[in-house]
């Protein structure tokens, strides 16, 4: 089966002890492309290290860089050059993860709306997509609503990374030219929309992700190792969400791979390996 996870973040402090045999284990399990986002200045930069150093003639790490909403109010104007000076580098294919976060609410939604302005400004001027956290309270969507509105007054490509939210609001974004990744949020009650969502995506803008080391889908074992208590996500288990998407799609896992692989590529611009 050919895979891709559009969305993981391996330079985090959970992969710190078995980075690169979770990599391996990502190659082995039929992975060919692999994004790394950044959430702050520092870990783009780490995204960007690990795409350098797993770069090679057949298979390749690629890089975003961008700052959380949840760092929106902490980061500086000098962190802000350092992300737009990433975003010049080939091997950063998106400006990200960025976006809008109303349920955990780290930073004011002045402090997030201008963050998202910059970041979607950025990738209107790179032809990079936005890479899109978006997050409402539950039993709200406010959220989802005003990022449609600032989507709509800065155009650029964007990605709905790990897709939650109504009908109408994945409508809108496809309407805007967005791509939408899945991943294991899908699974979580609340979230049933998602199925329907699944099912009207365009097949050439239909991502899937694991958002490592988080939103583990059922099945993944506990994680024994350092770092890390509970239910790690990791790029190999990203094949069962794709075998939900196929069953919401009415089509089988190694022909909704095929798709993946080139919807991803369709995204985003690669780097010539080497």
């Amino acid at each position: 089966m050919r895979l891709i996870d559009s969305h993981a973040h391996l330079q985090s402090d959970p992969f710190e002890h078995d980075r690169d045999e979770t990599i391996e284990c990502a190659r082995a399990a039929g992975i060919e492309r692999l994004l790394v986002p950044g959430w702050d200045a520092a870990s783009s930069e780490a995204a960007l290290a690990l795409a350098e150093r797993w770069a090679g003639p057949e298979w390749g790490i690629d890089a975003a860089a961008g700052i959380h909403p949840h760092d929106a109010g902490r980061a500086t104007e000098a962190e802000w050059r350092r992300i737009v000076a990433l975003a010049s580098n080939p091997k950063v294919v998106g400006i990200g993860e960025t976006g809008l976060d109303f349920d955990r609410m780290h930073s004011t939604v002045e402090e997030q709306l201008a963050n998202l302005r910059r970041h979607l400004r950025l990738a209107a001027e790179t032809g990079k997509p936005a890479i899109i956290h978006c997050r409402s309270a539950a039993g709200s969507r406010d959220a989802q609503d005003l990022l449609i509105a600032e989507m709509r007054a800065i155009r650029g490509p964007a990605v709905l990374h790990s897709f939650s939210g109504p009908v109408d609001y994945a409508e809108s974004a496809l309407e805007l030219g967005a791509a939408i990744a899945f991943g294991g949020l899908v699974f979580r009650r609340g979230e049933e929309a998602s199925a329907e969502v699944a099912r009207l995506v365009p097949a050439d803008r239909l991502l899937v992700e694991t958002d490592s080391p988080y939103l583990a889908p059922p099945g993944v074992p506990r994680h024994s190792g350092p770092g890390f208590s509970g239910r790690r996500n990791s790029p190999e288990w990203v094949r069962i969400t794709v075998e939900w998407l196929a069953e919401r799609r009415g089509t089988t896992p190694d022909s909704i791979g095929e798709g993946l692989v080139t919807a991803y590529d369709a995204t985003f611009r690669r780097h010539s390996p080497g």
